[in-house]
């Protein structure tokens, strides 16, 4: 990844970004009573994508059915980057980056962390060269609700937010998360045998959205993962750097697909040195 950011130079002003905001936490919401209504007793595998354990259901399909038409209905010349549908080109310069549901597997067998994670971002769909704007993302099941604007900081459910202070690996609460493919898990567990042993504890949520939103209001001290696509991290990552942390990949690179770290500037510094260390990047 190059570590260049682009930065475009039409960021919009403050009453816009604030209009962003809303949208995205309005539409969330939409798409969060759909998939918590609409959850049946069973749920059914209708496709894999990576590996036969990286599952699409139906209800992903119609939530970001939902989000798309929502979003258009408003901004009809913006694009649109979804995990489940792709990009869609607009004219605006601006691009909706959405997961219709952040934690599929959870969703599956009814553990109640999973999310509606939806990003406005200038630039490309790209997180080694986009501007995150505006975002939200909804945690499901028990309707918690994050935001964030470019310079106007984050919230929870209307209460500002800051990350926990830096403090030494040891002392701090890590989460992380797997890829789907089983040379890419193998690679995961090798490093988090060096890593659990620096640190107070790991804690894995099965939600990437949902992990870095606890590091912004403080539930996690630092997150890592590697291999984490826009739309897990678009929404989550711009809650953390608003709340004050820092976002990073390693090796001075932006977060992105090769690693993304989160936490207190300092921490996640350390977080990303230990795992520099390690090659945690590389491989399969």
């Amino acid at each position: 990844m190059n570590s260049e950011q682009i930065v475009p130079t039409d960021i919009p002003d403050a009453a816009l970004l604030a209009e962003l905001r809303s949208l995205a936490e309005r539409v969330a919401r939409a798409a969060g009573d759909l998939v918590r209504e609409g959850r049946p007793d069973r749920v059914e595998v209708a496709a894999t994508k990576s590996s036969p354990v990286d599952v699409v259901t139906q209800m992903d399909a119609d939530s970001e059915a939902l989000l798309r038409r929502l979003i258009l209905a408003e901004r009809p010349g913006d694009a649109i980057l979804g995990e489940e549908g792709g990009h869609v080109a607009g004219a605006s310069g601006l691009t909706w980056v959405i997961d219709p549901i952040d934690g599929t597997v959870n969703y599956l067998y009814g553990i109640p962390a999973y999310a509606i994670s939806v990003a406005v971002v200038a630039g490309t769909p790209d997180p080694d060269r986009w501007v995150a704007l505006a975002g939200c993302v909804l945690h499901v099941v028990d309707g918690r609700t994050w935001t964030a604007a470019l310079g106007a900081g984050a919230t929870l459910d209307g209460r500002a937010l800051h990350v926990n202070d830096a403090k030494p690996l040891s002392q701090s609460l890590v989460g992380t998360g797997f890829g789907y493919e089983s040379e890419r898990r193998a690679a995961q567990a090798l490093v988090l045998t060096h890593v659990l042993p620096k640190v107070r504890d790991i804690r894995r949520i099965g939600s990437a959205a949902i992990d870095l939103c606890m590091v912004a209001d403080g539930s996690l001290d630092l997150v890592y993962e590697r291999g984490l696509n826009p739309w897990d991290m678009a929404a989550g990552g711009l809650i953390v750097t608003e709340a004050g942390g820092a976002l990073t990949g390693l090796r001075g690179r932006r977060a992105g697909p090769d690693m993304t770290v989160a936490g207190a500037s300092s921490s996640a510094a350390e977080l990303a040195s230990l795992l520099a260390g390690l090659d945690a990047d590389n491989g399969a």
